[in-house]
């Protein structure tokens, strides 16, 4: 086996953050949203849709995601107006 001296970059914290040179980097994500842009303009998408239907969204998630924890003694006590007698009767039944 050779010994090859191993040939790291040293990469600077911006570089890493970037994921490479921030001008190419930032070049390419310009180009690639210039493309998404132009794809989108054509189906009639715009950037305050997105935002506003992902801010819908968000508050349609926690409104109901609270009702659900809101309801959640009741669903306890609905099924338990079933589940704890059932519960009792077997756990006598075993006993005798």
């Amino acid at each position: 086996m050779t010994d090859q001296p191993q040939t790291e970059t040293r990469r600077s914290p911006v570089e890493r953050l970037f994921g490479g040179h921030p001008i190419s980097v930032l070049l390419k994500l310009a180009l690639v949203s210039l493309l998404v842009g132009f794809v989108m303009s054509i189906f009639g998408v715009d950037a305050q849709q997105i935002v506003r239907g992902a801010v819908e969204l968000l508050r349609e998630t926690l409104r109901d995601g609270a009702g659900i924890f809101r309801n959640l003694g009741g669903y306890i006590l609905t099924g338990a107006a079933l589940v704890v007698p059932i519960w009792l009767l077997i756990r006598l039944a075993r006993k005798s």
